[in-house]
């Protein structure tokens, strides 16, 4: 890549690709790399820029996560939470453990003499703290240019070697101003400039597609949702009809929706389209089956079976594009974070798969995601769509998936989506559906008794699936869809609503 280059040094921090996903906003390029090959990359690449990231360890720990410092000379590097205390500890300065640990709002008060620091003249006071311990003296040729209440080196910085430290979070939402320091870091003493955009990704993709394929065909396993379908645009502006688009009719997708794929498709995309309806193969395979990791590795190599079962009739294919999402690299596990669950297209892919795999959009967030698919002409209803797992509903049917358990959850998810949208309700939500829950409760319907399972409804607002929070949908609505379901749906006999947030939550039920 030309442009110029952030690396966002993970040390384990649960924001770590927040602060990614917030620089690539403001129009630089970033990378999340692991603490433990950072300084190699560091080397061997020397970035515009570093930022440490937070993290859950102490630095006083043995065997705490760390970094060569000397690597980074001549890097303007910005320390955030751990990376603070930890640039204190390796250069110096002085680090204990809090006597008070700070979590949630503190208010920043910056140093009157400074008038140019990261911190001066913030719009808000409020910063967001998570630490344990804290930086109780300053490395030789670093000042301190804030603090709070409870923590007096709240912020620091040696303009001479452009090393500057925060102990609070810019990059979270819940400190408010955070973007204009992550800006002055970037801008004002990084030097960097804003050339990270759809256009230039959209031109590297097409140039790395063409290249990695030559004049081979690439298999496009496509859903119908934003992710591939903007992967498949990709791939068709680059290489045309070798872009074989597949699509697998697995039975687990939502009421109607194979064949608005298919019309999608042959329709807008002129696609060479395949289009395969194994729903038995699919619930055979999962049959028995409750464990959902096992269901989503289940899923995963099936539908490598079924690409591969027609090796014949999609001749050529030596690669296989997936449209893969930075989120669902993360949550699937990486070096320094703990593996929340496995994404049946990262994780749940069979040793024995012989095909390439090609991942455009591997390193890139639903927004930027989005953005590219307009920049490609796909239609607005397309780019907006609500994302929708790759497992389908295997992942909103708990426990055992049958064909009659899918058709509930189909029809209560129909009726749901409907209603928020009759409603104007579904403006704002980031993912809205159904799910069939593992469990039988009793009711009564008629006169007579019933034991029957129940649905939760979830509808969440979020940035970027990495957090989440519930929407607040009217009492009233709730109230005339849980009737709908109820008296529409057979099998279900109670409707709940899930309120909890993401974290501790995930947006999805499996």
């Amino acid at each position: 890549m030309t442009h110029q280059t952030v690396f966002v040094v993970d040390f384990g921090g649960q924001y770590t690709q927040l602060i990614v996903r917030r620089v690539r906003e403001m129009g630089v390029y970033s990378e999340m790399i692991p603490w433990t090959t950072a300084a190699d990359k560091i080397a061997a690449h020397r970035p515009s820029a570093v930022i440490l990231s937070g993290g859950p360890k102490s630095v006083l720990e043995e065997g705490a996560p760390t970094i060569d410092f000397e690597i980074l000379k001549g890097i303007p590097v910005l320390g955030i939470c751990y990376g603070q205390q930890l640039m204190a500890h390796r250069l110096g300065g002085r680090v204990e453990k809090a006597g008070h640990k700070e979590y949630g709002h503190r208010t920043l008060v910056p140093t009157a003499s400074i008038s140019k620091s990261l911190v001066a003249h913030l719009a808000s006071d409020q910063v967001w703290m998570s630490h344990g311990d804290q930086v109780l003296g300053v490395p030789p040729g670093f000042v301190v240019t804030a603090s709070t209440d409870s923590c007096p080196v709240a912020a620091f910085e040696n303009t001479a070697t452009v090393q500057f430290g925060v102990q609070f979070h810019p990059e979270v939402t819940h400190t408010p101003d955070g973007k204009t320091v992550l800006k002055r870091f970037l801008f004002d003493h990084a030097k960097l400039k804003a050339d990270w955009t759809s256009e230039s990704f959209i031109d590297e993709q097409l140039a790395s597609i063409r290249e990695t394929v030559g004049d081979g065909k690439v298999l496009c396993a496509v859903s119908g949702g934003v992710d591939s379908s903007v992967m498949a645009a990709l791939l068709i502006k680059a290489i045309g009809d070798r872009a074989v688009c597949v699509f697998v009719d697995h039975g687990l997708l939502r009421k109607n929706e194979g064949q608005q794929v298919k019309e999608t498709f042959l329709d807008h995309f002129k696609a060479n389209l395949k289009a395969f309806d194994v729903q038995d193969q699919f619930f055979s395979a999962l049959k028995g089956h409750t464990d959902p990791e096992k269901k989503r590795k289940i899923v995963g190599e099936n539908f490598v079976k079924v690409f591969e079962d027609h090796a014949t009739e999609l001749k050529d294919c030596d690669f296989l594009a997936q449209g893969t999402l930075y989120p669902d690299v993360i949550e699937s596990g990486s070096p320094t974070a703990a593996k929340i669950k496995t994404h049946h297209n990262v994780g749940g892919l069979p040793d024995w798969m012989t095909m390439k795999l090609i991942e455009p959009l591997r390193w890139l967030f639903k927004d930027e995601v989005r953005n590219v698919g307009r920049r490609l002409g796909l239609p607005e209803e397309m780019v907006e769509r609500e994302p929708f797992p790759g497992p389908g509903l295997a992942v909103r049917v708990l426990g055992e998936v049958t064909p009659e358990r899918v058709r509930m959850t189909q029809e209560a998810d129909w009726i749901f989506r409907t209603e928020l949208k009759a409603r104007g309700l579904n403006r704002g939500i980031w993912q809205s559906y159904a799910a069939l829950l593992d469990v039988r409760s009793v009711g009564v319907m008629g006169d007579e008794r019933t034991y029957e399972q129940p649905i939760v409804l979830r509808a969440v607002e979020s940035e970027d699936a990495m957090t989440a929070r519930a929407v607040n949908i009217p009492f009233e609505a709730l109230e005339a869809i849980a009737s709908r379901i109820v008296n529409e749906v057979q099998g279900v006999n109670r409707v709940f609503y899930d309120l909890t947030s993401k974290p501790p939550a995930t947006i999805e039920l499996e």
